[in-house]
């Protein structure tokens, strides 16, 4: 390849992940540790003082219980399957309507067969995630965010086809190097290839799969466009009443099938779906109706970590199956293979474990970049004298480490805060992004002012403090009656979140010798610390 064309291709490379590779890093970080929502939820969201919940069989003893007392579930309450620390009652229902969502209250029956009805008040911290994921943590409302995250994935795009264009004159000679030893800079490069040729699928799964994501409205809108060219214009809907909905009245939401009647039909209609759960919903105009959600390790799944279909709950008949596992049409599965590939859905826990390390590797990949175009700029200008550091360069050193360490730093410590926050204030969601951004703010602002060098170190100990201090409030929140310690898969949380903390001290320490003794000239250089 001609020399020119191949430079072309570098500056590409190297702008490209400049612009986009900060952005990119937080929405890598924390997509994978959404690969672990459910136990991150779990461990976040306080215990529910409630019995045990009943048999299957016992069921319809509490639905009908539950019917007679509590008008506002009758609308829609939810039969579920797996019961354990997640979700330890049977029963559950959700107030309020779609846009302006009420609390979840939980049922259950006491020994003595009375009905026991209790508020659960889930922690939103792995939710907040998730939104992070999703804007790359911008702190816009869905609809200003998701277009400038598209953006974001195009210049992903970008940067994967020009990066290995790059890498192939080389590929052979430096597939497997990986090269220690004073050439700091080549080491970091061969990290960054080698990182990069080998989760290459992965990211070329994500590029894909988040553009379509982040212009998923706009595609749907032209969808529609093109639909209804020619078709007679439809009358718009009203929009729907403010509060909750009027409930019906108990004889309308009776003569529904158990759930054990439910499982029954459905496992004959669709073998090897493993159910979840069932929504028994009753529609002013369309009668009793219900959603089911289950799992079929066979296919991918839409949601995250579940498929769902709709049923008549008055019969059993699966009425809409274009989101359930195994029985999607040619069009809905390959939309749902989209889902399925981004999410990691599909394969059980060895997929997600590996998308969550991939998602680490991705994060680690996007600094990496940053870092090299910092230290390939300081090699061209070092001819005979030592480079002078602009301005500029700087500036993006600062924001290299204030960027990626104030989102560590603030994730770990707004999921920290969620066993110390009153968990029934109605604005907890809000209490948990002001932590986030607060941190994430003064990391930055840190940087900026301290310079790359020293904050480095620095702010890779607050991170280490921060994620530290999320099992550090597993053992003692309970001692000053604030919190609580679930068994099983959460504790997870605790043990990933210290082998972080490690890591990040053992980075720290390595900044620190990086900047005492490493080249006078370098953005990351500050000898003068080493007398502090």
């Amino acid at each position: 390849m001609r020399t020119d064309i191949l430079k072309t291709y570098k500056d590409v490379h190297s702008w490209v992940g400049i612009i986009a590779g900060l952005a990119l890093f937080i929405a890598f970080y924390a997509g994978a540790i959404t690969m672990f929502a459910e136990p991150l939820n779990r461990w976040a969201s306080a215990p529910a003082s409630i019995a045990p919940p009943p048999s299957l069989d016992r069921t319809p003893e509490l639905i009908a219980k539950v019917l007679h007392a509590r008008p506002d579930a009758r609308a829609a309450y939810t039969v579920h399957f797996d019961t354990g620390p997640d979700m330890p009652a049977r029963l559950s229902w959700t107030t309020g309507n779609r846009r302006a969502p009420g609390p979840t209250f939980l049922a259950a029956l006491t020994p003595e067969g009375a009905l026991q009805v209790v508020r659960q008040d889930a922690s939103p911290v792995a939710e907040l995630v998730d939104v992070l994921h999703q804007q790359v943590g911008l702190p816009l409302d869905r609809r200003t965010a998701m277009p400038i995250m598209g953006l974001v994935s195009l210049l992903y795009a970008v940067a994967i086809v020009s990066g290995v264009i790059c890498l192939l004159p080389s590929l052979a000679k430096d597939l497997f190097a990986l090269r220690f030893g004073k050439n700091i800079k080549r080491m970091w490069l061969d990290l960054h290839n080698l990182l990069g040729l080998f989760s290459l699928p992965f990211h070329i799964v994500m590029a894909v799969t988040a553009v379509i994501f982040a212009f998923h409205d706009q595609i749907y809108a032209a969808q529609g466009a093109v639909y209804r060219v020619g078709a007679a214009t439809v009358e718009r809907r009203a929009p729907p009443p403010p509060g909750p909905p009027e409930p019906p009245a108990l004889e309308a939401v009776q003569g529904t099938l158990s759930p054990v009647e439910l499982q029954r039909r459905i496992a004959v209609q669709a073998p090897g779906f493993a159910l979840r759960s069932i929504t028994y919903r009753h529609d002013a105009k369309g009668g009793a109706q219900g959603d089911l959600t289950g799992v079929d390790q066979r296919y991918g799944m839409r949601a995250p970590t579940y498929g769902r279909a709709e049923i008549d709950t008055r019969t059993g008949a699966i009425i809409e199956a274009d989101y359930m596992p195994g029985r999607q049409g040619p069009w809905f599965a390959a939309v749902t293979s989209f889902f399925a590939l981004h999410f990691g859905s599909f394969g059980g826990a060895p997929v997600r474990w590996s998308y969550f390390l991939l998602g680490l590797a991705g994060a680690f990949l996007f600094y990496s970049g940053n870092l090299l175009w910092i230290e390939s700029r300081r090699r061209k200008e070092r001819k005979a004298a030592m480079v002078e550091q602009t301005r500029a360069t700087r500036i993006l050193g600062s924001l290299t480490v204030g960027v990626p360490l104030g989102c560590v730093a603030g994730i770990s410590l707004t999921i920290a805060a969620a066993k110390w926050l009153p968990a029934d204030r109605a604005d907890i969601g809000a209490w948990h992004g002001r932590i986030y951004y607060l941190v994430f703010v003064a990391a930055v602002a840190w940087a900026l002012i301290r310079g790359a060098a020293r904050s480095g170190s620095e702010l890779l100990w607050v991170a280490a403090g921060a994620t530290a201090a999320i099992p550090l409030t597993t053992l003692l929140s309970p001692i000053f009656a604030r919190g609580w310690s679930h068994p099983g898969a959460s504790q997870l949380v605790d043990g990933v979140a210290t082998l972080g903390a490690m890591g990040f001290a053992v980075m720290a320490r390595a900044a620190r010798r990086r900047a005492v003794a490493g080249p006078r000239d370098s953005v990351w250089a500050a000898p003068c610390i080493a007398t502090t």
